[in-house]
C-alpha cells in the first residue's frame, strides 16, 4: 500500500517472446520507444501504476500464479494484475527489453509498529535503474507508492502533495530505507547486492498459500495515480486524496463490486468464471462481516 497488505517479489531477465512485449507496451498505452531515456522510465512508471493493478484475485481463489518474469508479463498483456513479485518482475524484464540497466534487490516492508527495524525480510522486490547519467528507485509493486521515480539519494522527494524520504539503510549491509508515511507500511528497507528471481521463490510460496498469510486472508485491490491512491480491501473501496480529502464506501452487491474492479481498477474479467466470482463475492462477503463484528465487539457495549 503500502503493499496493500504490507508485505509483498519478482526476477532476473531471460527474454520473454515479442507479442508478450507488444501486448505489455499497449496495455500501458504505448509504443516501443526509440531508446531509453529517464523521460521514457518516468512515463512507464505512471502508465504501469495506473493500468496495472495491484491485486490477489488468484491467490484469493487457491491459484496463485508464479512470479517468473515472462510469465507475468504475459498475464500483465492479457489484462491481468499482481502484487510485488510479479508487478517489479515482470516490469524489470520489461524495462530490461527496452535497453534500461535495472537491477533487483531484495526488500522488506514494514508496519508502523516495526518501522525502527533495520533489517530486510524479503518480503518485496525493489529495482534501481540507472539511465541518463542518473539511478533512480522504481517501484511499481507497492500499490500506493510513488507516481514516478524517485532519485537514489539522501532527502525528501516531493510528489505533487505525497512525500518520500530515502537515507541509507545502515548496519552491517548496504542498503536504502524508502519512507511514506501517509501509507499503512512507512518503510520499505532494500539491499543494495543485486538480486535473482530464486531468492523470492520460498517467500512467495508461502505468502501466497501459507492460511496466516495476508495475501490470502484479504482481498486488495489498488492503483494510483498523480492524486491519489484507489484501494478495495474486501468490500471498502477507499479514495486517499490529500487535496480534495479521503473519501470511503461500501460496496453493496455483486455487480457494484465487479463493475469496480474492472473498471476503476482495469482487471480483465474475461478470465472469471461465474463460479469464480460466486467464490470469490463469498469470501469477500464472509471477511467483511467478520470485520464488522470485530469492530462492533472491540466498540464495547
Amino acid at each position: 500500500m503500502t503493499s496493500g497488505i504490507c508485505t509483498g517479489p519478482a526476477g532476473d531477465g531471460g527474454g520473454t517472446p515479442a507479442e508478450d512485449i507488444g501486448g505489455y507496451l499497449r496495455r500501458l498505452g504505448f509504443a516501443r520507444p526509440p531508446r531509453p531515456t529517464a523521460e521514457t522510465l518516468f512515463a512507464l512508471q505512471r502508465a504501469h501504476l495506473e493500468r496495472v493493478p495491484y491485486e490477489n484475485i488468484d491467490i484469493q481463489l487457491g491459484r496463485p500464479p508464479g512470479i517468473d518474469p515472462a510469465l507475468s508479463a504475459r498475464r500483465f498483456a492479457a489484462g491481468h494484475g499482481g502484487y510485488c513479485f510479479h508487478l517489479n518482475g515482470a516490469f524489470a524484464l520489461l524495462l530490461e527489453e527496452l535497453g534500461f540497466d535495472v537491477t533487483r534487490h531484495v526488500a522488506g516492508v514494514l508496519g508502523a509498529a516495526d518501522r525502527e527495524r533495520r533489517d530486510v525480510s524479503g518480503d518485496h522486490l525493489a529495482l534501481t535503474v540507472r539511465v541518463d547519467g542518473g539511478e533512480f528507485l522504481v517501484d511499481a509493486g507497492l500499490g500506493d507508492g510513488p507516481h514516478e521515480p524517485l532519485p537514489l539519494r539522501t532527502g525528501t522527494h516531493r510528489q505533487g502533495a505525497f512525500a518520500y524520504g530515502l537515507e541509507p539503510l545502515g548496519g552491517d549491509a548496504p542498503g536504502w530505507r524508502y519512507t511514506n508515511e501517509a501509507a499503512p507500511c512507512p518503510v520499505v528497507n532494500f539491499l543494495s547486492a543485486p538480486a535473482a528471481t530464486a531468492d523470492f521463490e520460498a517467500v512467495h510460496a508461502r505468502l501466497s498459500t501459507a492460511e496466516d498469510s495476508g495475501f490470502v486472508r484479504t482481498f486488495a485491490m489498488l492503483r494510483r495515480d498523480a492524486d491519489g491512491v484507489d484501494a478495495l480491501r474486501g468490500r471498502v473501496l477507499h479514495r486517499t486524496d490529500p487535496v480534495k480529502g479521503d473519501t470511503e464506501r461500501v460496496l453493496g452487491t455483486p455487480g457494484e463490486f465487479w463493475s469496480v474492479v474492472g473498471g476503476l481498477f482495469g482487471r480483465d474479467l474475461g478470465g472469471l468464471t461465474e463460479e469464480d466470482r460466486a467464490a470469490l463475492w463469498e469470501r469477500v462477503e464472509r471477511a467483511h462481516e467478520a470485520w464488522l463484528a470485530s469492530r462492533a465487539e472491540s466498540d464495547g457495549p
